[in-house]
């Protein structure tokens, strides 16, 4: 189990260490000069174009500024924002710890929720109750985040009901203060992740009841909350496992547009802000964070699906 963390923990670095060039190749492939960026049209005369180019070492060859990139970010340096001259991590500390909140909100609530929905529909198998969350997960899976997002503010925001705010009005460092305006955007996300979780917890359930050893449990007489809870949901949960985490990983671009839309304070909208204004170390570091999340993300799912399915563990000796 141990080296098989390592061997994933490794090509997990290798990806990102991929994505970071590949990252640093696109930003530097956009038709903006981050110099003339920050001194603008009228102050940008060659004099000073020069001098800031070489403050900022845009003077170098591309694989000299991609070292010394790729060095400040090893220690957590991404640089300085051309929007202001903040330091990037100062600039996106408070916005990471806003999306994390909304993330870790989403994925408590979302989680359980659809395994609870996917195994009841695999014990209500071919009943009313699957047959309809079956179609549910069908339709939601294949509508967008933001369309959920335009309904659930229709609804529930500016439409007849006004329950809940149509966007974030809040700050990056008070997101638990606002509770209510968290609703809709949480609630977006849980609605988006949910329908996959749904589906494979039923269809794992389902191969899991079917199998020998529960029909064991249920031959020695067992009761039968025993057999669901002790002897199948545990290993069912190991292939739901990865798929939990996939959509967790997902979350971490899926912010993007929805806190876009809700006006949120997160790295979604800070990633948006700095695409409009060309702010390329911004854009660099927020890519490459969300790249970490899903590899981190899919290293803990894999742990948890070797601790949760006994066959995986046999085979991974």
């Amino acid at each position: 189990m141990l080296r098989l963390i390592l061997y994933r923990l490794f090509y997990g670095l290798l990806t990102l260490f991929v994505v970071s060039l590949v990252v640093f190749a696109a930003t530097q492939a956009l038709p903006s000069d981050p110099a003339q960026a920050i001194l603008g049209r009228e102050a940008a005369d060659p004099a000073r174009l020069a001098a800031l180019r070489e403050q900022l070492n845009l003077d170098q060859p591309l694989a000299l500024q991609y070292w010394s990139w790729l060095s400040g970010v090893a220690v957590l340096d991404f640089g300085t924002s051309l929007s202001g001259g903040m330091p990037v991590s100062e600039l996106l500390g408070p916005r990471i710890q806003a999306s994390l909140t909304l993330m870790l909100v989403t994925a408590v609530i979302a989680a359980p929720v659809a395994m609870a929905i996917g195994a009841f529909a695999a014990l209500r198998r071919d009943r009313r109750f699957d047959h309809a969350s079956s179609m549910a997960t069908l339709v939601l899976a294949a509508v967008p985040e933001f369309a959920i997002g335009i309904a659930g503010i229709l609804l529930l925001a500016t439409g007849g009901l006004k329950l809940l705010p149509a966007v974030y009005a809040g700050s990056s460092t008070e997101v638990l203060a606002n509770p209510d305006q968290l609703v809709l955007p949480v609630l977006t996300l849980a609605i988006a992740v949910s329908p996959p979780i749904i589906r494979m917890m039923r269809a794992s359930m389902i191969e899991v009841l079917e199998s020998e050893y529960v029909q064991q449990a249920r031959l020695k007489g067992l009761p039968e909350r025993t057999v669901i809870w002790r002897h199948a949901a545990p290993n069912a949960i190991g292939p739901v496992a990865q798929v939990i985490a996939l959509q967790l990983g997902w979350l971490a671009g899926g912010v993007v547009a929805i806190e876009f839309l809700f006006n949120f304070p997160g790295i979604g909208k800070a990633l948006m802000e700095a695409i409009e204004a060309r702010n390329l170390p911004v854009i660099q570091a927020v890519t490459l964070l969300i790249a970490a999340v899903y590899v981190l993300v899919n290293l803990i799912a894999d742990v948890v699906g070797l601790a949760a399915n006994p066959k995986v563990r046999v085979s991974s000796r």
